[in-house]
């Protein structure tokens, strides 16, 4: 059975138009993301100890900004107050909203955006539960990092655990540093805004979004510069896995489908069609 481009690209525009069908999905996503990112903690002593080997190969090859970063947030509120908010929202708020305004305005390049921002998500996954890793402002032992998040909480809701509201910081899982997903995520924006943004003002955006991401995710101590990376090269995976992953979707549709089709048909109707060829 040969299954042709135009049945496949007939399936794919199928599957791209049905909004009421991608809302339960997009929840299903990230439900199970966060309850299993939840569910695997890992042990305190190895995510700390992880932590430190991040750092201490970083500053083997002198690439370990985090403690600078970090020191200029902690000691200037201007800038670790707005870093604060913007860590604990804004990957909410823009990555559906990118979502959004990829299906209202540019619905034909959706499906494979959400496609890789599914994939490198679940990559994600696998990352946290292989390696549980304290981020920088967890570590003990004297390495110099201030947890920003503690430090100005008064100023938002915030309390001591990341970004999780007050009293509800056993809802998180602190020691899932690597790789960084808000970085990945908002380079994931951020492309697909530079790319498609027909304004100059959303090119903009798009550039702008995932630096001043790194930049916050460093100053709050909540990174490494190798989550970072982590981050990057997970939505590159992503990325390219997406359309691959689709065409075997859609071939794997096609086929059920005609399957389906045919355990359907019935061997009364089969031997009707039979004598009248």
């Amino acid at each position: 059975m040969t299954i042709t481009a135009t049945t496949l690209r007939a399936a794919s525009s199928r599957g791209r138009l049905r909004w009421w069908s991608e809302l339960p999905l997009i929840a299903v996503v990230y439900t199970l993301y966060s309850g299993a990112r939840l569910l695997v903690r890992g042990k305190v002593g190895d995510a700390v100890g992880h932590g430190v080997d991040i750092l201490h190969d970083e500053r083997r090859v002198h690439l370990d900004p985090e403690r600078w970063f970090n020191q200029l947030f902690a000691h200037h509120a201007f800038l670790g107050v707005p870093a604060d908010f913007a860590y604990a929202s804004l990957h909410y708020i823009v990555t559906p909203a990118t979502l959004v305004w990829l299906w209202c305005r540019h619905r034909a390049h959706y499906r494979v955006a959400r496609t890789g921002l599914t994939i490198s998500t679940l990559i994600g996954l696998v990352g946290f539960t292989l390696l549980p890793t304290a981020p920088p402002r967890l570590l003990t032992g004297g390495h110099g990092f201030i947890d920003t998040m503690a430090q100005y909480s008064s100023f938002g809701w915030w309390g001591s655990a990341a970004s999780a509201p007050r009293g509800m910081g056993h809802l998180t899982n602190q020691y899932a540093a690597m790789p960084s997903l808000h970085v990945g995520w908002s380079l994931w924006c951020g492309i697909l805004l530079f790319r498609y943004g027909r304004h100059w003002s959303v090119r903009t955006l798009g550039v702008i979004y995932p630096i001043a991401t790194t930049l916050i995710v460093l100053g709050t101590a909540n990174h490494y510069l190798m989550d970072v990376v982590a981050g990057v090269l997970v939505m590159g995976v992503g990325f390219a896995l997406a359309k691959p992953a689709l065409r075997t979707v859609d071939a794997l549709s096609v086929r059920l489908g005609r399957a389906g089709k045919h355990g359907l048909t019935s061997p009364a109707s089969a031997a009707t069609a039979g004598v009248t060829r």
